[in-house]
This record gives C-alpha cells, structure tokens and sequence, in this order.
C-alpha cells in the first residue's frame, strides 16, 4: 500500500507516514520527512532553539553527546518508543551513568552512609523532588517511601509528627466540606 504526500506529492510507503486517528486513513498527510521539515520551519518562525538536523545514512544515528554517527549495533534500544535505538550511543550512556553513580557515592559518604532521616539505615535511595527533578538527598528505603506516601507535602510530615508526638489532630468543621485545622 501506498500514499501520497500532499506536501512532496511522492508516493510512499504507509510506514513513512505517521499515524493520525483524525484522518479518514488514519494516516497523516505530510510524510514524515516533510513533517520534520515543516515543524522545524515553524518553531524557527515561533524563535525557538531548533537543533540542525543531521543526514545519517541507513542503520545509523546522530548521538548529539559525542556528536558522532554511529550504527544502530552501537545504541541499546528505546525502551520508551518504537522506532528502534536510543537517542545517546552506549558509550555516551555509561559515561552519565557512571558520573550519576558518583555523585551518589559522593552524597552517600557526606552523609557518613546514614538516612539523613532516621539516622539509622543505610542510605541507599535518591530521593527528589518530583515538581522540580531537583534532588535533596540519599535516604533509606522506608523514609523515601514514607516521603512518597505523604506525597511529598511538608504539612502531612508535620501533621504526622504531631500525631506521633501525641498532640491531637482534630479539624473543625466552619462550613460544608471546609476545615479550620488546628494551630
């Protein structure tokens, strides 16, 4: 089966076009060469950062880490999509995960190895903020999925401490579904 680019006018394979739930077909109209080369023309006319794009050969890939073409044997597949191999080539790849690696190692031993929480389990987690990505720390498993439990609100860390430092929590009830808490 065939179509026809309404942008090209080439006729092409249904794989060179991208999928489109809204078109009769099911297909969209530009191929994906002419889509790439139309959303790139409009994000410059919007004055976005655009990376050039690289002409790779057949089997191979552009890692913008060392800025090289490499083949796809060279690339652990994308787990996360399904055309084929990952974005940074292997080599690039052990390289962040070994600088991520110690940086942990690094946070660990600042904290003397402890929970900066309990102050007695290993610490063996990162645990980050999950509004921001900003990492605060390394804690044990319990602590960083207590944090993850409360949802990463400080009132129910604090609210949680008054309750186990025996202070009552009660709320007062001032209007249908409104509570004033207690100070």
């Amino acid at each position: 089966m065939v179509k026809s680019c309404s942008r090209c006018r080439e006729s092409k394979p249904r794989a060179a076009f991208a999928s489109n739930r809204a078109a009769k077909d099911g297909l969209q109209a530009y191929c994906r060469e002419c889509w790439a080369a139309y959303h790139q023309a409009r994000q410059l006319a919007k004055g976005r950062n655009v990376r050039p794009r690289v002409e790779t050969p057949e089997g191979h890939r552009f890692c913008r880490s060392c800025e090289e073409i490499k083949p796809h044997s060279e690339r652990h597949r994308n787990a996360t999509a399904s055309d084929g191999p990952a974005a940074c080539c292997k080599a690039c790849k052990a390289v962040k995960g070994r600088r991520g690696h110690l940086k942990r190692d690094a946070m660990v031993a600042a904290q003397r190895g402890l929970c900066v929480i309990c102050l007695k389990a290993p610490a063996a987690h990162v645990d980050h903020c999950h509004e921001t990505g900003r990492v605060r720390g390394v804690l044990c498993f319990n602590c960083n999925s207590a944090i993850g439990k409360l949802g990463d609100d400080p009132d129910a860390v604090r609210r949680a401490a008054a309750y186990l430092e025996g202070t009552p929590w009660k709320p007062t009830l001032v209007a249908p579904g409104v509570y004033r808490l207690p100070s």
